[in-house]
């Protein structure tokens, strides 16, 4: 089951797009049932900006917020925002992860428009950035051309098989070296660079496991994402944001109230130890890592390199 979710696109000047959005023994092997639906309505629109923006909200975008916000009152044009409800002031308190969730978004976007015969021009932030944070400016302009001679991206057919994998990595498989090589074919603007190594994969574990950990032992950028925590197949379907918890063994917490948003917060309890079990099992049991530079670190930049980490991912 993917950990990752989708809502409903709002539109300003009105309109949606849709998205992501017993006995024991019953709720345990419990699915969410809506929470699927936009990878299989994705395309159905036959408007080809509202096609191609079925696509992008399924972009990986940090604690899944899905922070996008769209104008579509310009013919051929969509311009995007980011929404203020949903950035992530203590984790991200500049808006460098929600731009780059944006970046991929965009992309994703760019990749879906390709399919239907559309060409897509990009001017990232073009009323201009603030110094820090996200402001009410745009964070891009997308003027959808209508071109026969647009090639059609082969990342297209991804889209709906790409999964943020929150779950442990299976260590007996090793990552063959020529992968890499793959995966920096894609990219277009960063540096790429990783490992597969096994020194490289040991040291890069610990790094990955520490950051972790800093982040759950400083308490409010902890809350910050316990408030984003979906526990059950339920929470799952009537939230399809945030970060799922949703599974037999969660399904089995939440039931009989072992797991709620106090619980995880104290450290004592099962209910945080098995939070941070899943969380670290994924970290631990990595096989390889990589990882995208770029020379700078202004909006621009991290919309690029958003675009270049969903075509990786």
């Amino acid at each position: 089951m993917t950990l990752s979710r989708r809502r409903i696109l709002a539109l300003i000047g009105g309109g949606t797009i849709l998205a992501a959005g017993a006995s024991v023994a019953s709720i345990v092997t419990r699915r969410p049932r809506t929470a699927d639906l936009p990878w299989i309505i994705a395309g159905l629109d036959p408007e080809p900006r509202r096609r191609a923006l079925s696509f992008a909200l399924l972009a990986p975008n940090p604690h899944n917020r899905q922070p996008w916000l769209v104008d579509l009152r310009e013919p051929d044009v969509v311009t995007l925002y980011a929404d203020p409800e949903r950035r992530l002031p203590h984790t991200d308190p500049f808006g460098r992860q929600i731009t780059i969730g944006l970046g991929c978004f965009l992309e994703t976007m760019r990749i879906a428009a390709s399919h239907g015969g559309y060409r897509v021009e990009i001017a990232a932030f073009p009323d201009g950035e603030a110094a820090t944070g996200l402001d009410a400016r745009p964070v891009a302009r997308a003027v959808f051309v209508a071109d026969t001679a647009v090639a059609p991206d082969p990342l297209f057919s991804r889209i709906p098989h790409r999964r943020s994998n929150k779950d442990p990595f299976d260590t007996t498989r090793p990552v063959p070296q020529d992968v890499l090589a793959d995966l920096q074919a894609a990219v277009r603007t960063a540096r790429f660079a990783g490992s597969v190594v096994k020194a490289d994969i040991a040291d890069w574990r610990v790094r990955t496991r520490e950051a972790l950990r800093i982040e759950i032992e400083t308490p409010h950028t902890y809350k910050e994402s316990v408030d984003l925590f979906r526990i059950g197949h339920a929470e799952v379907d009537a939230n399809p944001d945030g970060i799922d918890f949703s599974g037999p063994l969660f399904e089995m917490l939440a039931a009989t109230g072992l797991m709620t948003r106090q619980s995880v917060m104290d450290p004592s309890s099962q209910a945080f130890k098995a939070g941070l079990d899943a969380v670290y099992a994924n970290a631990d049991t990595a096989m390889g890592h990589i990882w995208l530079v770029t020379d700078g670190n202004n909006r621009k930049d991290q919309i690029a390199v958003g675009a270049d980490w969903v075509r990786v991912n």
